[in-house]
């Protein structure tokens, strides 16, 4: 959404030979500058599930923290491949990573998400992927409480997935540490859902499966199915 960047670009952060990095940070690092997304619904409009407190923090301060250093690892980066500073440019690949998963994560999270007056929460309105979760785990209860859980065993702090494997054609259920993406497993992002401490403390505390559990209830299935459509 928004000014982020196809993923595939980010992908170079862990690519170490000469050969293949160099010219993908190149045309990464020479792009306009990234910008914060709007959210697409009032920052109270996910509430109860998720406090307006919470939405404008996360948004406003963390999303828009990634978005700024990463603006400053890629500008520093091209200084640096200007100067010919190949200690520099491998140097900033980590800053890159971490912040270009942030703002790619967190882009995902808010289009993921939708006020229970937009049918937030409500599967029947994504039959494609309701279907495919069926098929895959017996029922959507069953999908959503594995999903739950494998999440909630984050170590710290992370991400809870669902994604598409393009290989085999099927869903997958999978966690990234810090702002790790998805697109690095080699899985297409459908949903995300991120459980880094300051997404929920101020409501929940260190319970994280409430969290998990209210989160449910605001969950964009149109996003979700579009974004399985576009992936197969």
């Amino acid at each position: 959404p928004g000014a982020s960047p196809p993923f595939s670009a980010l992908l170079i952060i862990v690519m170490l030979s000469r050969s293949r990095v160099l010219p993908a940070l190149r045309g990464f690092a020479t792009r306009a500058k990234h910008t914060l997304p709007d959210l697409p619904y009032e920052v109270n409009a996910l509430e109860p599930a998720i406090s307006a407190e919470i939405m404008q923090i996360h948004h406003s301060k963390h999303h828009n923290t990634y978005v700024t250093n990463l603006n400053a690892a890629l500008e520093k980066y091209a200084d640096a491949e200007a100067k010919g500073d190949m200690a520099a440019m491998i140097a900033l690949q980590g800053a890159i990573k971490f912040n270009g998963g942030g703002h790619v994560n967190h882009s995902i999270f808010w289009s993921n998400l939708a006020p229970k007056t937009c049918d937030g929460g409500d599967v029947t309105k994504a039959p494609g992927i309701k279907a495919a979760i069926e098929a895959q785990w017996g029922s959507v209860d069953t999908f959503q409480s594995t999903f739950s859980a494998t999440t909630a065993a984050v170590q710290g702090s992370g991400w809870g997935w669902l994604g598409y494997d393009k290989a085999s054609g099927s869903l997958k259920i999978a966690t990234c540490a810090n702002q790790d993406p998805l697109s690095t497993t080699g899985l297409v992002p459908l949903l995300g859902v991120d459980v880094w401490e300051h997404a929920y403390y101020l409501q929940y505390k260190n319970v994280r499966p409430d969290y998990l559990k209210a989160i449910w209830g605001v969950i964009n299935w149109r996003n979700v199915e579009e974004r399985f459509v576009a992936a197969k």
